[in-house]
Parts: C-alpha cells; structure tokens; sequence
C-alpha cells in the first residue's frame, strides 16, 4: 500500500474511531491522523494474528479492520497518556 493509501486509511479510521469514542478528545487531526495509521498498524496485526484478515488497501475491510485498532490505541490514549 502506498503512502497516500495509509494516509487516507488513516484519517479515514481515526475520524471513525474518534466519532465512536464517548468523550472529549485532546488531539486534533494530525493526532486523530495519527492514531489511524496506528491503528490501521495495530489492527492489521491483531485482525492477521485471530485471522479476520489485515489491511492491505483502501476497502471497507482495512477500514474496519484499522478503526479497530484505531479505536483500541484512542482508549490507550485516552486512558493511560492523557
């Protein structure tokens, strides 16, 4: 996947993650950006490692699969570092 899928992906799933995350969130789009592409990361690894599959492109499935993870990285987040 090219750099501009990532991005896309990325800022894609870390609005998604971000609209379904209850709460104030202290980033803005370069954080939300960035927590998409991590979890974009993070869900590829975790959907490959139970095998509902990774993200490999810009498809309804790597946008599920990376909102997952960005999900997952925003409760971090929020959690542990904010």
């Amino acid at each position: 996947m090219g750099i501009l899928s990532w991005i896309i992906l990325g800022l894609i799933a870390g609005a998604l993650a971000k609209w379904l995350m209850p709460g104030e969130d202290g980033g803005g789009w370069v954080v939300t950006m960035g927590l998409g592409i991590g979890g974009a990361f993070v869900g590829g690894f975790v959907g490959k490692f139970i095998g509902l599959g990774h993200a490999d492109g810009v498809n309804l499935g790597s946008i599920i699969t990376a909102t997952l993870g960005a999900f997952i990285l925003l409760f971090v987040y929020n959690k542990f570092i904010r």
